[in-house]
Order: C-alpha cells, then sequence, then structure tokens
C-alpha cells in the first residue's frame, strides 16, 4: 500500500459491506464515520492506518474514551476497526488485526424503555374509519403484534399482507428473512386496511403501507404517524416504533420464559443481545417480590 491508499481501502471495505453483507446505508455510514475517527487519528500522529499495531489501537480508544464517548460507541468504533482489519486480512493486504483482543472499557447495562399492557392498550385504541385511521391502526398493531424494526415494516409489499398461516416473513438486517406471527388484532386491522387502501394507493404500487399520495410510506413518515398517534391518545411520552419492538419482547419473554423463541422473534443474531430483556424482567419480578414477601417488606 501508500499513501494515496490510506482513504481507499475504507472506501474498499464499505463497499464489501454494502455489496457482500448488504447492509443499510445507514449502518454504513456509521461505520465510515467510525474509521474516519480512526483516519484522522492516525494522520495527525503520521502513521500509516493499516501499519497499527494492538497498542496504538489501545490508545486510539482510549483516545476516544477521553472525549466522553460511551462504552456502547466504544464498542461500536471496535467492531468497525476488528472488520475492517479482517478484510484487508483476507485480500492479504495486512499481516494481522491489531483490534482482535482490545476491548473498550467496561460499559453499563442500557436497559431499554417499554411500554406496559395497559399503555398500549390506550395507544392501539385508535378512533375513526377514514382510510389514515386504519392505516395507522394497522401500522401501531402490526409493530406491536410482531416486534417489527421500523425499516422492516416499511419495507412490506402486498404479496405479504395476507398470510395464510398467520405468519410474515420480514427481511431484517443483513438481507436475513425471518418468518414471524401476526396476532388475530393485528390481522383484522390489516384487514381493514386493505378494503379501504385502493382508495389511495396509486395502481403500480407494491407497498403495503401508502401516505395520501399513493406511493410507499418512508420510515421518516412512520415515525411521524406513530408519534403523532401517541399524542392524539394522549400518551405521556415520546412514542416511537422501536419502543413498541422492546415492549413487544418484554411482554413476550414475561409470559414465556422462552428466550431462544423471542430471539427469533426478533432477528437477533446473538442471544446476548435478547439477554438485556431478561434484566428487564428480572426487574419486574424484583418489585413483585419487595411487594409481596413477608420478609421483603419493610416495617
Amino acid at each position: 500500500m501508500h499513501a494515496g491508499s490510506d482513504r481507499a481501502w475504507m472506501q474498499d471495505y464499505l463497499d464489501h459491506l454494502r455489496v457482500e453483507r448488504r447492509l443499510s446505508e445507514r449502518t454504513l455510514q456509521g461505520y465510515r464515520r467510525d474509521l474516519e475517527h480512526y483516519l484522522d487519528w492516525c494522520a495527525e500522529r503520521d502513521l500509516r492506518p493499516w501499519q497499527a499495531s494492538q497498542h496504538q489501537i489501545r490508545q486510539f480508544i482510549a483516545a476516544r474514551h477521553r472525549k466522553g464517548l460511551s462504552g456502547a460507541s466504544l464498542a461500536r468504533q471496535l467492531s468497525a476497526l476488528r472488520g475492517a482489519f479482517r478484510y484487508l486480512l483476507r485480500d492479504r493486504r495486512v499481516d494481522g488485526n491489531p483490534a482482535e483482543g482490545v476491548r473498550p472499557p467496561r460499559r453499563g447495562r442500557h436497559l431499554p424503555a417499554t411500554l406496559d399492557v395497559d399503555q398500549l392498550a390506550r395507544l392501539l385504541e385508535i378512533p375513526g374509519e377514514t382510510p389514515l385511521d386504519l392505516r395507522d391502526r394497522a401500522i401501531l398493531e402490526l409493530f406491536y403484534a410482531s416486534g417489527l424494526r421500523l425499516s422492516e415494516l416499511a419495507s412490506l409489499d402486498m404479496d405479504q399482507a395476507q398470510p395464510a398461516d398467520g405468519l410474515l416473513e420480514v427481511t431484517g438486517k443483513g438481507g436475513k428473512t425471518r418468518r414471524v406471527p401476526v396476532g388475530g388484532k393485528a390481522r383484522e386491522a390489516i384487514a381493514a386496511w386493505l378494503a379501504a387502501r385502493p382508495g389511495l394507493a396509486a395502481p403500480d404500487e407494491p407497498a403495503l403501507f401508502v401516505s395520501r399520495r399513493g406511493r410507499r410510506l418512508s420510515p421518516r413518515a412512520i415515525e411521524q404517524r406513530v408519534a403523532l398517534r401517541a399524542r392524539q391518545q394522549g400518551m405521556p411520552r415520546h412514542i416511537h416504533p422501536h419502543l413498541l419492538r422492546h415492549s413487544f419482547a418484554s411482554h413476550l419473554l414475561e409470559s414465556s420464559g422462552d428466550l431462544r423463541a423471542v430471539q427469533e422473534l426478533l432477528g437477533h443474531a446473538d442471544i446476548a443481545t435478547t439477554q438485556v430483556y431478561t434484566h428487564l424482567d428480572f426487574q419486574h419480578l424484583a418489585q413483585v417480590y419487595d411487594k409481596a414477601h413477608p420478609r421483603a417488606r419493610k416495617r
């Protein structure tokens, strides 16, 4: 390699992630930002990025830590570096991966917020029978019934809308598909929306959820509709699609205790990602214990 390729290899790696790993543009932008921080750090020290030692990778992470980055952000930066060096190693452009074995500072566990069952029932009771009322009701019901990511719901097409077996096939991160159940309330809401959809949708539009103009609703527009409906229902906090996904996972785990099943339904590649919901469940159980157990109550 030569000095002119400092950023060329980064673009090669991002192209690899886009084509072979099929990562979303949003994820790719995150990788680009993380790698550019590393390239800038190397440039300040007149260090070729691909020649860094493990000690220098640790120095970089320590420098980012001093700038106030959270443990989660540092872990993400390390993941980007490990992946980039792994790519260079595969192409025999480097002799080793200095980011392997480097660990970020220990981070506190962030527990996702959730809504309780009563709050969700209140949110889902959208009044009205206009096409937009029916569409928004179907969107909210489907988010909670199936635990979909925002991108997954936004990309749904008509040919996915009427699953005969009550299961919906969705495409998640990395282009991976999975089948998720659609509950009775959500199926009823989707059926009501499908009856009204022809009045809004353009004839050639394949999307399940469309805007007033008849075209696919963007993820941003769906976020805005969820927040608007929550305000109209008098919800005391900002409601967003991921909060409904968290609530789906927490309620399902609390009822079933089946972590592997929840992992499959959420489309998590690593069960460690799903395990955060067990901590939510244990918090709930601890509260029940403190209130109910004779030896736990304060006199």
